[in-house]
């Protein structure tokens, strides 16, 4: 199965499509996909603890489940500058989560066989 690539700009101010791509990253990661999510914008708030659980959304798994399902089969990454400009720190986020900058991400969205999505 090939690698799956997915960035978000969104957080809390769009709960929707934040749900969205956290969903199927989860869902990927559960199918046996080798899963990058990528936190960005807004969405870099989300990797601290207890901040996934302020987004609530009817009908949907809650995001701290979600995130446990990607982390265990795969990267939670938050954007380098992103967390710059929030003061967040490697100290800051969640067990397992990484602060990485464009050229993983380029890395990874480039390798063979890699689908990204933009959310």
């Amino acid at each position: 199965m090939r690698q799956l690539v997915i960035k978000t700009t969104s957080g809390l101010d769009q709960p929707e499509a934040t749900n969205q791509a956290f969903t199927v990253a989860a869902a990927a990661a559960a199918s046996g996909a080798e899963v990058s999510l990528w936190l960005t914008g807004e969405s870099a708030w989300l990797a601290l603890p207890g901040r996934a659980a302020e987004l609530e959304l009817e009908h949907a798994t809650p995001l701290p489940q979600l995130i446990e399902v990607i982390l265990g089969a795969g990267t939670v990454t938050v954007c380098t500058q992103c967390a710059a400009r929030r003061d967040i720190t490697e100290a800051d986020v969640l067990p397992g989560v990484r602060i990485a900058g464009s050229a993983l991400f380029t890395e990874e969205i480039l390798r063979d066989g890699a689908q990204a999505l933009v959310y």
